[in-house]
Order: structure tokens, then sequence, then C-alpha cells
């Protein structure tokens, strides 16, 4: 495939996944506007414990957080204790769809990342109002049931695709690494783990790790440490989350998109002098326009971020967000998103040329 294929399909990806993000990213806005004004600043505060992927970290933490940690009172926060089992199962479940996805991602499979993030968080956002609406007394439930239908759903679709795509005269004519279905799970037959492949692996397992450290670093620390009540820590997850929205919506399917263009066009690790200079040229110009796209829309939040911080909180959570430091923490993030914008896409592309023994450091 040409780069300027490549070009265009990771274009086209980026734009269906910018419309979609900012589609549900709207749903889920006004679903949790909603429930703001219906659930208890502690269970939120619950709700937004991060669980890490991985089935032993899932079992480990799981029995932390039900033995070892606060536990909060039953007649005020009910089904904590299922509601930790059940976050965790849909970890699992999650993880059965992770490798399809990065099969999906780098084949270009745009439709289908758009029909299954659609169709699952449709049905949480769904799920989520209407046991809020009329189950409010199931409590943690609510939140726990609606992720794991989210995540079973999002495992179905993907699992259900590639069973029916594999084999078929399109794989074929595309020719599609994976010839059987039974090529998407493990198998010991044979040669079941190629050892060439384990060093970059390790260093993406020391990347996740570290990426996961500094972008959620500070939930582990008021969990472990007990630095804000359940309370607080409900308020500071809704702020954080409504800070990111651009970051999450906008930046990161572009940056998902455009890593895939820049891996597919430059070879990782080789100088300029051995790059194509056409393709080189390409991606050069790509990188510019997209570092002019992003800090433009980081410029754009910080200008209107710190006049209009307060009146965005009071509409979307009321009192319980607007006063105290709610509009100080709003104003920061108005300017953590610029400097999001520039190192998301600075980083994107050092991470898809740099040498394996470069990532490791």
């Amino acid at each position: 495939m040409s780069a300027s294929a490549i070009l265009r399909d990771a274009s086209t990806l980026a734009s269906y996944n910018v419309i979609l993000q900012v589609t549900f990213r709207l749903l889920t806005f006004f679903l949790n506007a909603f429930i703001l004004r219906r659930v208890s600043q502690e269970m939120l505060g619950i709700v937004n414990v991060s669980f890490p992927l991985g089935l032993l970290s899932s079992a480990g933490l799981a029995y932390i957080w039900i033995y070892c940690l606060h536990v909060p009172d039953p007649a005020g926060v009910p089904g904590y204790h299922i509601a930790v089992l059940l976050f965790a199962l849909s970890v699992l479940l999650e993880l059965l769809s992770e490798p399809l996805w990065v099969v999906a991602q780098a084949h270009l499979f745009i439709r289908l990342r758009v029909v299954a993030d659609g169709v699952s968080m449709a049905a949480k956002c769904l799920l989520t109002a209407g046991l809020v609406t009329f189950l409010p007394h199931w409590g943690l439930w609510i939140f726990s049931l609606a992720q794991l239908l989210h995540t079973g759903l999002l495992s179905a679709v993907y699992v259900g695709y590639f069973l029916w795509y594999i084999g078929s005269p399109a794989a074929s004519a595309a020719n599609f690494p994976l010839s059987t279905w039974r090529s998407m799970f493990f198998c010991w037959k044979g040669k079941p783990l190629n050892t060439s492949l384990v060093p970059l692996i390790k260093s993406f397992l020391l990347q996740s790790f570290l990426k996961q450290i500094l972008t959620e670093g500070e939930k582990y620390i008021m969990t472990f440490l007990n630095i804000l009540n359940f309370a607080d820590q409900g308020v500071y997850d809704v702020v954080n989350n409504l800070g990111s929205l651009v970051a999450r919506f906008v930046f990161l399917p572009i940056e998902e998109s455009f890593y895939i263009f820049f891996v597919k066009v430059l070879r990782r690790g080789a100088d300029v002098a051995e790059q194509n200079q056409e393709d080189l040229q390409l991606v050069a110009k790509v990188l510019g326009s997209l570092l002019k796209i992003v800090q433009f829309i980081g410029l754009t939040i910080l200008c209107f971020g710190f006049s209009y911080s307060h009146l965005a909180l009071h509409l979307y959570g009321g009192n319980a967000l607007s006063q105290g430091i709610g509009s100080t923490l709003m104003r920061c993030y108005s300017a953590y998103v610029l400097l999001l914008a520039i190192n998301g896409i600075s980083e994107c592309f050092v991470f898809a040329v740099m040498k394996q023994q470069e990532l490791q450091r």
C-alpha cells in the first residue's frame, strides 16, 4: 500500500473516531450531568477507581479493594463487594477483545471499530440511565452491570466479526495473516511464541506501565494512601473527566490513527538517509500540519477555559462542583490541554520511529 493510500485511510480512521468520540462523549456528558443529581458523591468516588488489566492483577487488586481498603457503609453505598468483582470480570472480558482491537487498528478496519464502540457505549449509557432512573437503590450494581454489558458487547462484536472475516474471500484477497479462527487464540502446538518479538513486547509493556502511572497515577495515590475521602475523589474525578474531554475525543483518535500512518510509512530505527525521501517529505508535512491543528485547538481551550470554567461546572453539576477548588482545577486543565496537544502528537511520532533500544530507556 502506498504512503498516500495509508495517509487517506489514517485520515478517514481519525475522522470517524473523532466523530464517534464526540457523539458518545456528548451522550455520556449529558448522562453524567443527569446522574450527578441522583447519586451521592461517595458512590461516584468509588465508581471511578481504576482496575489494572490482567487476570492476576484483577484478582489481587479485587482482594485488596474488598479486604484491605476502607469499605463504605453498605447503607449509603450498597453492593460494594459484588461491584468490585463485576468490575474485575469486565476487565477480563475486555482483554478478550484487546488483541483483536490491535489487529483491527493495524489493518485499518474503520467501520468495525465504529460499530463496536458505538454499540457497546450506547448500550452502557442506556442501561445506566435506565437503572439510575427506575432502580436507584441498586447502588453500585448500576455502574458495574453497565460496565459488564459494555465490555461484553465490545468483545462479542470483535470476536464475531473476525470469526466471520477469517477465511472469507475478502480476507484471502487482502492477504490477511490469520487463516483460521483458531489463530485468534493461544496454541501450544508448533512454536507458540515468536522469541524474536519478546524484546519488543517488553519495551511496549514498560511503555504501557509508565504511561498508566503518568496518566492515572494520582488515582492510585488517592486510593492507597487515603489522601481524599470518596466524596472528594468523586468531585475530583468529575472535574478531571470534564477537563480532559478534548484530549480524549479529539487528540486521542488523531494520535492512534496517525501512529499507524507513521509506523507503516517509515522504517523503525532507520536513519533519515535510509528512508524513502518522498515518504519522508510526506510525513514531515503531515506532522507539521497535525502540530498546527492541535496547537490551535489547545490555544482555543486555553483562552476560553479561564473565563468560563466556573459557569461550565455550575451548569454541569451545580453548586457541588462549581464551589470550592473545582473552578481552579478546570482553569489548570485549560493550560494542561495545550501541553497535552503538543506532547501527544510528538510522542506519537517519536514512538513510531524510535529504535527498540531507545524504547527501553
